[in-house]
């Protein structure tokens, strides 16, 4: 099933220049990248997109950390593409993740993991809209995907 997934390369991925190794993951993947932007989140929208968290012990630390740098925000497209982010990214905690993931390799810890995914249609759904006006996101057909997706 064709889907549309939400990921945020967090600022310790950022300024550790790992950005094009991640795009480069996902798109080996067979993904399809539809939006992606550089954002310095502020403290309102970190807030909101950590809603679910809020009132936990480890809240204010998650806001600060997001809002420490810059990010970027990414809208990947394609096959189980929530399942296909979620399994390329690993683990949340680093040290549990499959060797060859991008937390196993390039995490360091629970709170320096690199990289955020969905985990679900719905909340991919919630994440897009935080970050991409509908103008820009980006709908178009590749060559390759007759070879892809059959």
């Amino acid at each position: 099933m064709r889907e549309r997934t939400f990921v945020l390369i967090k600022p310790d991925g950022v300024q550790r220049g790992l950005v094009g190794e991640i795009v480069r993951r996902f798109e080996n993947r067979g993904l399809q990248l539809v939006a992606l932007k550089m954002v310095r989140i502020s403290k309102a929208l970190a807030e909101e997109y950590y809603a679910e968290h809020k009132g936990k012990a480890f809240f204010e630390g998650l806001v600060e950390y997001v809002t420490s740098g810059p990010t970027v925000a990414m809208l990947w497209e394609g096959d189980n593409a929530v399942a296909v982010v979620r399994k390329t990214m690993g683990a949340t905690d680093p040290v549990k993740a499959e060797p060859g993931t991008i937390r196993a390799d390039f995490g360091l810890s629970i709170g320096r993991n690199v990289i955020h995914g969905s985990d679900s249609l719905e909340s991919a759904k919630r994440e897009a809209a935080l970050f991409f006006r509908p103008d820009e996101i980006h709908a178009y057909e590749r060559s390759q995907d007759a070879w892809i997706h059959g």
